[in-house]
């Protein structure tokens, strides 16, 4: 994987995450993969986003081995851009992003997408992030260990 110059001496996780994902039209790019968008031209329909754009993110995407580029599923001459492993294990951060939005973006009753789990057809539950022992765990409960330079 390439990082950013700014990344290569940057110690904190977020911040070289936020290099790489951080910006709306690479994480909804990510979405839009993991909910089975796989074509430019869908992509590109779905996230109404400029050519040159999407294309710039889709390789920064493919750099960053979060995506590979794959022949058609369906057999025909179109390429397909599909999650590697490392970008299926971006799912938790897609749904802490989701859950949040849902929580603090809007009004009450306004209709929003749902995501929901396939084999019950009901929402997922709320991702709260436990200690080894099952404690639920917050910014009071944690802290970060900074590396000294």
């Amino acid at each position: 994987m390439s990082l950013d110059k700014t990344s290569v001496n940057e110690p904190c996780p977020v911040a070289r995450c936020v290099d790489v994902i951080g910006d709306r039209w690479s994480l909804l790019i990510i979405r839009d993969v993991m909910d089975g968008i796989h074509r430019f031209g869908d992509l590109q329909r779905s996230l109404n986003v400029a050519r040159n754009i999407l294309s710039n993110r889709l390789h920064k995407l493919i750099d960053a081995e979060i995506l590979e580029m794959r022949a058609a599923s369906d057999g025909t001459a179109y390429q397909e851009y599909v999650l590697t492993e490392q970008g299926q294990q971006l799912f938790p951060v897609i749904v802490a992003l989701r859950q949040w939005g849902e929580q603090y973006l809007f009004e009450e009753n306004e209709a929003h997408s749902v995501l929901i789990e396939k084999s019950t057809g009901k929402p997922i539950p709320l991702m709260i992030p436990t200690s080894n022992e099952g404690n639920l765990l917050s910014t009071s409960t944690t802290k970060v260990l900074k590396v000294n330079l």
